[in-house]
Order: C-alpha cells, then sequence, then structure tokens
C-alpha cells in the first residue's frame, strides 16, 4: 500500500486568469510547489476568472468538504441573444431585439431565479450522464437532457442594465450582476433562464468569483505572482494557507484535550458536544494542532479525515 506523504501542505489560492481550465492550474501548480498531489475545490470554466482553491499534499483530503461551500460571483449577462454553452464561448444560437426591457419586468424573473430553486445544468457542462460527460455528448451530437436539481441562490442582484449592439447588430441589454449560490450552481444557468424568463433569450458574457466559503479574492495570488514568489531566491517560497489555519477559517473549531485527541486519531467514537449549523467540525488538539475532520453521529463524533500525523 502506497505511503501517505507526511508533508503537511495546506491551500493555495488562486486567481485564475481567463483561457485556463482548472486542471491546468493544478498542472501549473503542481510544478511550482513540486508534487503530484495537488487538487481544487470546484473547477471554474476557462472563461471565468477568479477564486480557485488548491490544495496540495494532505490539503487535497480538505477539498471535497470545501465544495460544498457557498460561493459568489460577480458578471455580465446578456439579453437578446442565446448560445449553445449558454456563455460568450459557444456558438450563437438566436438573436432577438432586447432594448426597452423594464426593469420591473427583470427584476421579477431575478426574483423567480432566487432562493432555493430547480435548476437544470447547462448542457455543454461536466456533468456526467449514464457515466459520460455531458459536453462529451453534447459534442458527438447527441440530443442531451439534463434533470433539474436543487440549488440555493441566496442573493442575485441586478447592478446596472446598459443598452448596446451586438456584433450581428441585434439590440442587447448587458447586465451587471452579483449572485452568492451553493456550490453546483451554474451562473450561466441562470443566464439562460433569466433571458428565457424574458422572452428574448440571454447568455453569460464575463464572470469572476469573488469567493468560495471564507476564502475571498482579497486573498487569492495570480500565477505569475505565486511563480515570482516560488522563484525569488531570498522569499519564503510559495505562500501557502497552513491546514490548521485552513480548516479553522472553514469549519466550526473544537477544541480536545490531550486524551481525547489521542482517542480520536485512533478511530474512537469520542462524545462530541452539538455545534449550532450543520456540516463537518475542525477538531483541534491542546496545542493547537488541526487532529481530524469530524461530524457528529449520535452524539458521538465520526472521523472524515484524519490529518495528524
Amino acid at each position: 500500500m502506497k505511503r501517505e506523504s507526511n508533508k503537511p501542505g495546506g491551500l493555495v489560492i488562486v486567481d485564475k486568469p481567463a483561457g485556463f481550465t482548472s486542471h491546468d492550474v493544478v498542472a501549473k501548480m503542481r510544478g511550482m510547489a513540486r508534487t503530484r498531489r495537488v487538487g481544487h475545490a470546484g473547477t471554474l470554466d476557462p472563461m471565468a476568472t477568479g477564486v480557485l482553491v488548491l490544495g496540495i499534499e494532505r490539503a487535497t483530503k480538505l477539498l471535497g468538504h470545501l465544495a460544498l461551500t457557498e460561493k459568489e460571483y460577480v458578471g455580465t449577462i446578456r439579453l437578446g441573444q442565446t448560445t449553445i454553452t449558454d456563455d460568450a464561448e459557444g456558438e450563437l444560437i438566436t438573436s432577438k431585439a432586447a432594448h426597452g426591457l423594464a426593469r420591473e419586468d427583470i427584476d421579477a424573473v431575478v426574483g423567480r431565479l432566487s432562493g432555493a430553486i430547480m435548476q437544470i445544468p447547462s448542457k455543454v457542462s461536466a456533468i456526467k450522464i449514464n457515466g459520460k460527460r455531458s459536453y462529451s455528448r453534447v459534442r458527438d451530437g447527441e440530443d442531451v437532457e439534463i434533470p433539474a436539481r436543487p440549488v440555493t441562490v441566496s442573493s442575485f442582484v441586478v447592478h446596472s442594465a446598459h443598452e448596446a449592439e451586438a456584433e450581428d447588430g441585434t439590440p442587447v441589454t448587458d447586465l451587471l450582476v452579483s449572485v452568492e449560490c451553493s456550490s453546483g450552481t451554474y451562473i450561466r444557468a441562470l443566464a439562460r433562464d433569466l433571458g428565457e424568463g424574458l422572452g428574448v433569450g440571454g447568455h453569460l458574457t464575463a464572470l469572476r468569483r469573488t469567493r468560495v466559503g471564507p476564502y475571498k479574492l482579497d486573498r487569492a495570488r495570480t500565477l505569475d505572482q505565486l511563480q515570482a514568489a516560488v522563484d525569488d531566491p531570498e522569499g519564503e517560497g510559495l505562500p501557502v494557507m497552513p491546514l490548521g489555519d485552513a480548516a479553522a477559517a472553514a469549519f466550526t473549531r473544537w477544541d480536545v484535550a490531550e486524551a481525547q485527541a489521542r482517542l480520536l486519531l485512533n478511530g474512537a467514537r469520542i462524545p462530541m458536544p452539538l455545534f449550532e449549523g450543520t456540516g463537518p467540525v475542525a477538531a483541534f488538539g491542546p496545542d493547537g494542532r488541526f487532529l481530524a475532520l469530524v461530524e457528529n453521529q449520535g452524539g458521538k463524533a465520526k472521523s472524515l479525515a484524519v490529518f495528524a500525523v
């Protein structure tokens, strides 16, 4: 059995550039961190920019839990045109004049797309249908039907509306929007559905993710900045958020005594207090060391992932 690396690792918050896939960024980070063990918490489309959370070494075990957190975006929605991908990277499907739209009509549809909703993801997405990615099926000429799934859009705000003319001469309206939503929400699907609700069609033309859980854009660094830090012979190297700091920022903290810590690390299910909210809890030892992510099952702590070695 392959032995787990003793390198503690941590998180790197990247400001992803446009044109890069999330896998491209992971590949770049593997070179900077000099390890193959790098993963990401939630993809960003190539067109999108902004916060991409990467885990290095043992921090990769955090990523599946971080992906469940709320995310924030700012973006631009073009009303008056639809595309095959629901964003600006796809082939144009329809065009319809979209000048003179009443703001109250826009806000009314935005309201219907807010809160707990059922959303049909974009057909050109990474969702698997019978084991095959939806975008692969679309590329092969299949007519894909993706079932709606529950998502939560806790905030969907239109900050401005600007009438313009598209390259093909279509009168369009561009909306500057911000969205706070649960993981799994497709912003380009919101753009599509907003345009459909207004009867003119719509697609996403720009998107920037500004937050994933507690990790905000002000903590993010561009790939160039990260590479410069790695290359600086007098610097401290790659700026990595330590495991304990990352866990304390993202999860409820539970400080345990030494005896409890030993039992947890040996796989024992020890009595656990109830904490407000849901989701994993980060257990820390008396020396401040991050021990494990746990969940409450019948009043006892069940380990989801152990980090102390």
